[in-house]
């Protein structure tokens, strides 16, 4: 497992993703697998939406990365418990937001949440560890 706190900024989505690249490539899994890829995407959307919708003044979000057996499972706390994950069936097509749970869906195998305690939340994202060169 590794974990990481990161401020609440779109420093700390970027650095959270660069993060998540590295951590895949300290593990062996290669840059050009489709693991690598969802990888890179879940873990910025999910602390995207920590940022927009999890954030509170003064404190950070966390992103923890766990290697299992099968899977590669992305955590992002937050400080929101209140706002609840919730994705949207159809975003309007001039919308700007609204699509990251859709992708996150989209590569994950599972994903969800779990409210931690009065004070935090925790998004997650379970991705199917493929061999190299196995479409995503």
């Amino acid at each position: 497992m590794f974990a990481v706190q990161l401020s609440y900024t779109p420093r700390g989505a970027r650095l959270a993703r660069r993060i998540a690249v590295q951590q895949r490539a300290d593990w062996g899994i290669l840059h050009a697998t489709a693991t690598s890829h969802a990888v890179a995407i879940v873990t910025s959307e999910l602390a995207a939406n920590a940022i927009t919708h999890g954030r509170t003044p003064g404190r950070d979000f966390r992103l923890a990365l766990r290697l299992l057996p099968e899977v590669i499972r992305v955590e992002v706390t937050d400080t929101r418990p209140d706002r609840l994950p919730c994705a949207r069936t159809t975003p309007a097509a001039a919308a700007t937001s609204g699509r990251g749970l859709l992708l996150v869906g989209a590569y994950a195998e599972h994903w969800g949440y779990t409210v931690n305690d009065q004070f935090t939340k925790t998004v997650w994202a379970d991705l199917t560890r493929r061999p190299h060169g196995q479409p995503v």
